[in-house]
């Protein structure tokens, strides 16, 4: 099973295109036709992400998850793709919370790239943490769409 999980996250790493993303200051609230997503995030919790965030994740996702400059979808010379923005101008918010925390704490997939896994270094809060500070930077639309996604992911 966890192999399978690791070649749907490495094919929707491979194959996933840029989101759509606006400037537009989030309200908390989103809509996707007659729907509307309260996002319900601990503020407290977040702002504990952004500081794990910007202490470990800033120097390879950039500033407020936007990446670093080039193509994060073209492999380098290793073969490897360089680390992806995580705000929602990329793929991370294609993924379930599950996903999400599982490549932080085993890394990136073998062949993909070159994120260590974090496991053992960072405690699960911290990931959980880091993973709520991500879902902050997502416009309200793709908040939205992630939250549709998220609830399909858990169902039996």
């Amino acid at each position: 099973m966890k192999s399978l999980k690791w070649k749907i996250f490495a094919t929707l790493v491979a194959g996933l295109g840029l989101a759509g993303c606006d400037d537009t200051p989030s309200t908390g609230l989103a809509e996707a036709g007659d729907t509307m997503v309260e996002r319900r995030q601990d503020s407290v919790q977040v702002a504990r992400g952004k500081a794990v965030y910007e202490k470990y994740c800033l120097e390879c996702h950039g500033a407020e998850g936007r990446g670093q400059p080039g193509d994060w979808r073209v492999r380098d010379a290793d073969g490897h793709f360089p680390p992806p923005p995580l705000d929602d101008s990329a793929h991370a918010w294609h993924h379930p919370t599950a996903a999400l925390l599982e490549v932080i704490r085993e890394g990136s997939p073998q062949g993909q790239g070159k994120m260590e896994a974090w496991k053992g270094r960072l405690s699960e809060d911290e990931m959980q943490d880091v993973v709520a500070y991500i879902k902050s930077l997502w416009s309200d639309e793709v908040y939205t769409l992630w939250s549709k996604m998220e609830r399909q992911s858990l169902e039996p």
